[in-house]
């Protein structure tokens, strides 16, 4: 595990799923964590009694309110945007409105999130920047096409500011699970069942047999990627699509 007991770490979508158990895995290996989010309550939920978890309140989707979120919190040493979230619909039954909820919570939030954390690291000589994306930004799925285009955006963003500051000492990266056993495949089930009829049970089974280990990622295993990612051994690892996902990809 890297030893992060100087850094600082900032993770958006802090308050549920993977982002409460990266926030709780940094905090663990020693980092001061900001955790971010659009609720208090689940972040304070989170926080609790560790005193190095602290929250502050952001929207990912505004660029005013994710410079002051960076004004709260300070400069962090390590970025992770992991705030998201995922709807689906057929492409011809794609809203306008579900269109643009996808792009701007899932691609424009990373880019307001990594564009300001840029601007603020400037002259340091060490620093991360990663993006929780998805399988969704390596391949297509169905019914998701909204999803699918803003996680490919993310990819693209990855891969392009890597190589703005590779001789910088900043890393830009992006983890990429499959199904993970979080709230947000709960919602991603409860769905289906409410649009196909299916059982719970038969719908979480769809799921993971869409990773060929036949079951969902659990998120210890994108916080430890993430922690690596962070650690001595992966300075030279930028630019990259980490996928998560049992061979899936």
């Amino acid at each position: 595990m890297a030893e992060l007991s100087n850094k600082t770490v900032l993770i958006t979508g802090g308050g549920t799923g993977l982002g409460a158990a990266l926030a709780r895995g940094f905090a663990d290996a020693g980092a001061t964590v900001w955790i971010a989010g659009r609720t208090a309550a689940t972040l304070e939920a989170v926080a609790g009694d560790n005193p190095a978890i602290r929250a502050v309140e952001v929207d990912v989707t505004d660029e005013t309110s994710v410079a002051a979120m960076y004004d709260f919190a300070g400069t962090p040493d390590i970025v992770i945007a992991n705030a998201g979230a995922s709807d689906s619909a057929p492409l011809s039954h794609t809203s306008s409105d579900m269109w643009h909820a996808m792009i701007g919570v899932n691609l424009t939030g990373v880019f307001y999130t990594f564009r300001e954390a840029a601007h603020r690291m400037r002259g340091r000589d060490w620093g991360r920047l990663i993006a929780v994306a998805s399988t969704a930004g390596l391949k297509g799925y169905p019914y998701v096409s909204a999803y699918a285009a803003a996680k490919h955006g993310v990819v693209g963003l990855v891969r392009a500011a890597a190589l703005e500051y590779v001789r910088k000492g900043l890393t830009v990266n992006a983890l990429c699970p499959g199904f993970l056993d979080t709230e947000m495949t709960d919602r991603s089930i409860a769905n289906i069942v409410e649009k196909t009829g299916m059982s719970a049970e038969d719908a979480r089974g769809n799921l993971e047999r869409m990773n060929p280990q036949n079951r969902l990622i659990q998120p210890d295993e994108v916080v430890q990627a993430a922690l690596w990612l962070c650690g001595p051994a992966s300075g030279g690892i930028t630019g990259q699509t980490i996928a998560i996902a049992g061979g899936e990809v």
